[in-house]
């Protein structure tokens, strides 16, 4: 009987081949989250300690579960890359041949718009990657759908446009034109003339906040609120013209690049940057940030880019600290200027606005391959837009939130008051500069002014002079009294005050 028990509680451990699998990838996903070897719990004597390592240990090792389940369900696809045979190199690979060997909606994915009497183009992307925003400088305006490849809508404004951006979503997008700005709704419609901005260079839109910043001609940093439409802040940045603006993705912080150099950061509730960073020798021609905010990546005219690490603000990779290695080119069509790049969201996709139009091509492990339906849906419906819009309301952060270290919000501000030493403390310190002052050595001067009495004279003033700056600790009780009466005999009339008593 008892070999038959064995036998059941043996067959009940075996587990089927694909539940086996699924445990060998989960404990693979698992390792990879552990923090490290665990404690080694038996040299420990002391029991208290050892019980809470073990409990310790049993909550990394539960969490470290968690993330490899969550990693194996939630997160199925993976990541592209690009892989080579032997000495052959990632940036020899061309586009032909990558749209031999991927799938045809990828293949999709690489196509070029030739417009070549409405260019260059500017382009922006919604948070989901699902609709481009294409605009030419002689006021050509595009909105894509990019699953469908599909025209929206597309309208001709008749004059300059310098800049586009999308709002919260692809209801409604913002155009800087050849005097004003302006905001459209997605069927071309106009709703909104921003004049109080004057020639807009740059436009870009901070979706936490809800502000719409930009930058003119002459270098004024302004900041909109698009929900009542007040402006927020007007900033004189006092570094002339520039073109390169970009918003850190972490805090909400503005950063501008200058023709000196330089690379400015700004928030709307102060008149001065909050960092100043000289970069490059030259004009800074373009900049970015990494998604978790603490990555900038900056390029000047003298054709070098830099990496800077914002939470040391320190050079990680440039000139000065090595070199960096190329992933992948594109040979343009001779004589396109390229106005543009930038990477479509969730999809191994870059887009280019040049002078001709507009480009697309894949570059493998650019993409993030998880979206959060509850960040950005590509797939939302019509309810999940309106009801997501709702949210984003509700959520919006004030101004004030914007900051380098963001961290720091619902912290404890430290106190700013000294604190008062106590009695014995100030007396040390009192003892300290009384030495100090009888250890100094006076200047031997001439004939006359040297007498021992004027020296012994000028050694008891700077004493005095370093106790005078430890006043004497009054009696509290002594001194609480004196103040009443001095108050009491300043609310006297005029007449009776010679009567007051006088301390």
């Amino acid at each position: 009987m008892e070999v038959a028990l064995e036998d059941n509680s043996l067959m009940d451990k075996v587990l089927p081949p694909d539940e086996q699998e699924i445990d060998v990838e989960l404990e693979a996903k698992e390792k990879k989250y552990l923090r490290g070897e665990g404690a080694n719990l038996e040299t420990l004597k002391d029991k208290k300690l050892k019980t809470q390592l073990a409990s310790r240990e049993k909550l990394y090792g539960k969490s470290a579960k968690a993330a490899a389940k969550i990693e194996k369900w939630l997160l199925p696809a993976s990541a592209g890359y690009l892989e080579t045979d032997g000495l052959e190199k990632t940036w020899r690979v061309k586009q032909t041949d990558i749209a031999k060997e991927v799938d045809i909606l990828s293949s999709r994915n690489q196509y070029d718009i030739v417009l070549p009497d409405f260019g260059p183009y500017k382009l922006d992307f919604t948070a989901s990657g699902r609709h481009m925003l294409a605009g030419g400088r002689k006021g050509h305006l595009a909105l894509v759908d990019m699953m469908s490849m599909n025209l929206i809508k597309e309208i001709q404004v008749r004059e300059t446009v310098r800049d586009v951006a999308f709002l919260h979503n692809d209801q409604f997008f913002a155009a800087a034109q050849k005097k004003y700005s302006y905001i459209y709704a997605r069927d071309g419609t106009e709703l909104h003339c921003l004049k109080e901005r004057g020639p807009v260079a740059r436009l870009r839109f901070l979706k936490n906040h809800f502000l719409l910043a930009s930058v003119n001609k002459i270098g004024q940093l302004h900041y909109q609120d698009v929900t009542y439409g007040d402006m927020v802040a007007s900033i004189r940045t006092g570094k002339g013209r520039t073109d390169v603006m970009e918003v850190n993705p972490y805090n909400g912080v503005v950063a501008l690049g200058h023709s000196g150099g330089t690379v400015t950061m700004w928030k709307p509730t102060s008149q001065a940057p909050l960092v100043q960073m000289q970069c490059h020798p030259g004009p800074v021609s373009s900049l970015a940030f990494h998604p978790n905010g603490h990555l900038m990546a900056t390029s000047g005219k003298e054709r070098k880019l830099k990496i800077w690490d914002l939470r040391k603000f320190e050079e990680v990779l440039g000139d000065s600290s090595g070199d960096y290695s190329r992933y992948m080119s594109h040979s343009m069509v001779k004589g396109y200027q390229i106005e543009k790049v930038m990477f479509r969201p969730y999809e191994d996709v870059l887009g280019i606005g040049h002078s001709m139009g507009w480009s697309s091509v894949l570059i493998p492990g650019s993409g993030e391959p998880n979206f959060d339906s509850w960040v950005a849906n590509p797939f939302e419906t019509t309810k999940q837009r309106r009801e997501k819009e709702v949210h984003l309301l509700l959520d919006k952060l004030p101004p004030e939130t914007i900051m380098l270290d963001p961290s720091k919000i619902g912290a404890m501000r430290p106190s700013r008051r000294k604190e008062r030493l106590t009695r014995g403390e100030i007396e040390a310190e009192k003892e300290v500069a009384v030495e100090a002052a009888k250890g100094v050595e006076l200047k031997k001067k001439t004939k006359g002014r040297n007498k021992p009495s004027k020296r012994t004279k000028k050694k008891k003033e700077l004493v005095e002079n370093a106790k005078r700056t430890f006043p004497e600790q009054e009696n509290s009780a002594a001194g609480k009294k004196r103040r009443i009466g001095e108050d009491a005999a300043a609310e006297l009339p005029a007449c009776l005050k010679r009567f007051a008593r006088k301390n």
